[in-house]
């Protein structure tokens, strides 16, 4: 119900009051009897519309709590992205003073985050850099679009690094520049960034249930759940129209797969090494975590390579040809150096690299019996196979 509604509502009732108090002492005392009557059954009617009207405004309230409640959340979930994103990010102003920054930007610049606010970004650029960083600043006036370009930056202390500017100019409705919103990334990033993540996705095991498999064990799948790797190998596998089992990933510690990432009809997970552990993460945790979908952004990435490295080898016509570069790139995937090679960890049936290949058993066997005679292959006492340098 409109505020404004109730108000009037309100002042009608005065009125009606208002008017009946007058009729009142103007009226004989016999008639006064009926037109209290009549005062009674208008306060009653009044009473009842104040009553709907406050249950109204009660539903209102209880839905603006709720959706204020919803923003908040939205806002806290976007700061959190904001402050730990793991390039360094800034808001400044068009003339390029900083309104906002995040951790990495108070690392990347060796200052306390509370004190980047207010300090110009060109204090940040080298004395023979800056003729060029104001040419670049200038030009973002005429442009709504995304500018990136190299240059020089130092830290509070001085030391220098290359850095790629990546900058997106916000204009308000009128079209006057506001704010420029900045990523800031050195050359080094892309492999920092990468350790952290590796380490973040050990630390994802941490404090969490254990669930163990062992050779051989299907896994359960279920569509709100995202199975994380903590030791051993998972053989992720789907099935051909003739029924064969195809290899479409190898999920190793740190990585993570799900039913809820597949549109395939049949998709299965089976132990491949003794002693398999994994941890169970939920999607709505995710959803819920900025942190957890960072981590497991770049590592949903590795698995998707995997898989289209697999279909490339699929692809390939000549069967031997697949066997060679299937065994390239499990050398890459889990190849251990060895005296003379590469030894790979884990042990796959001809049955398994049959699948891989979309091939025969029998296929497989002859092949890799004619790459043992050449040299090029060995198998140990254990059946694990040795890929032979060829040097």
């Amino acid at each position: 119900m409109n505020v404004e509604l109730f108000a009037q509502q309100i002042q009608n009732i005065h009125w009606r009051i208002a008017e009946m108090y007058r009729g009142t002492t103007n009226t004989p005392a016999d008639s006064q009897t009926d037109l209290l009557s009549v005062a009674f059954k208008e306060l009653g009617i009044a009473s009842e519309e104040l009553q709907v009207a406050s249950e109204e405004l009660m539903q209102q309230t209880e839905e603006l709590a709720l959706t204020r409640s919803q923003l908040e959340a939205e806002y806290r979930h976007y700061k959190e992205l904001f402050e730990f994103m793991p390039l360094a990010y800034l808001v400044t102003s068009p003339q390029g003073k900083i309104q906002e920054a995040n951790h990495a930007a108070a690392t990347l610049f060796n200052v306390d985050l509370w004190k980047l606010s207010g300090k110009l970004l060109i204090k940040f650029i080298p004395l023979q850099e800056r003729s060029e960083f104001r040419s670049q600043l200038n030009q973002l006036y005429q442009c709504n679009w995304v500018q990136e370009w190299r240059t020089l930056m130092h830290c509070s202390q001085g030391q220098q690094f290359k850095v790629t500017l990546s900058v997106v100019p916000v204009s308000d409705l009128e079209g006057k520049l506001v704010s420029l919103r900045w990523i800031v990334r050195t050359i080094n990033d892309r492999k920092q960034i990468f350790k952290m993540l590796t380490n973040q996705g050990n630390d994802l095991c941490q404090d969490r249930p254990q669930h163990f498999y062992t050779k051989g064990e299907v896994i359960p799948l279920e569509p709100q759940t995202i199975w994380l790797v903590h030791q051993g190998l998972v053989k992720l596998t789907t099935m051909s129209e003739d029924g064969d089992e195809v290899l479409i990933g190898l999920a190793s510690p740190s990585l993570p797969f799900s039913s809820c990432w597949t549109s395939l009809p049949t998709y299965q997970a089976i132990a491949l090494s003794d002693n398999v552990e994994l941890v169970r993460i939920s999607l709505s945790e995710v959803a819920e975590s900025p942190h957890l979908s960072q981590v497991l952004f770049p590592k949903l990435g590795e698995r998707i390579r995997q898989t289209e490295s697999l279909l490339a080898i699929a692809g390939r016509r000549h069967i031997q040809e697949r066997l060679y570069y299937l065994l390239l790139w499990l050398k890459q995937e889990v190849g251990q150096p060895v005296p003379h090679g590469v030894r790979l960890k884990i042990r796959l049936t001809h049955q398994d690299l049959a699948n891989a290949c979309c091939t025969t058993r029998v296929t497989i066997t002859r092949l890799l019996g004619k790459l043992q005679k050449q040299g090029k292959i060995k198998i140990d006492s254990k059946n694990y196979i040795h890929l032979i340098d060829e040097s």
